[in-house]
């Protein structure tokens, strides 16, 4: 989360804690990473859309994701608007950080690596998305 932001939605960091489990009050808040292939969605491939976890804005549609096999979710586009971009130079590398353009909270890292056309890699926390089933 870009402490340094306003954000159309806004919470006390209490409330955030009172909502959110630790895990996910971790990886969203202040921006940390849940372990690689232990997240609920890595392997998750029904056709519907991926949501921030924080706020519920709809960030990503089942048809981008792919099996980077880095361990975390990944898709080769975000739904237009919906994400922000920040220059990450922490630990000791140079990335882009993903955060949802509503809230402020850490979805993860966007890569130049990917395998498909975008020749992206938004690589996302399990923690930090929810996701609604398209009907059939």
């Amino acid at each position: 989360m870009n402490k340094k932001s306003k954000y159309p939605f806004e919470k006390s960091e209490n409330t955030w804690k009172d909502e959110l489990s630790p895990k996910e009050y971790k990886v969203l808040r202040d921006k940390g990473t849940e372990s690689p292939f232990t997240g609920i969605f890595n392997d998750h491939y029904e056709k519907g859309t991926y949501l921030c976890k924080g706020c519920g804005t709809a960030l990503f549609h089942s048809k981008s994701k792919f099996d980077s096999h880095c361990g975390w979710p990944s898709y080769d586009q975000s739904i237009e608007g919906t994400l922000e971009m920040i220059p990450d130079h922490s630990g000791g590398m140079i990335r882009t950080e993903i955060v949802c353009a509503n809230c402020g909270g850490h979805q993860g890292h966007l890569f130049n690596d990917g395998p498909t056309k975008t020749g992206l890699r938004y690589c996302v926390n399990s923690a930090s998305i929810n996701f609604i089933k398209k009907p059939d």
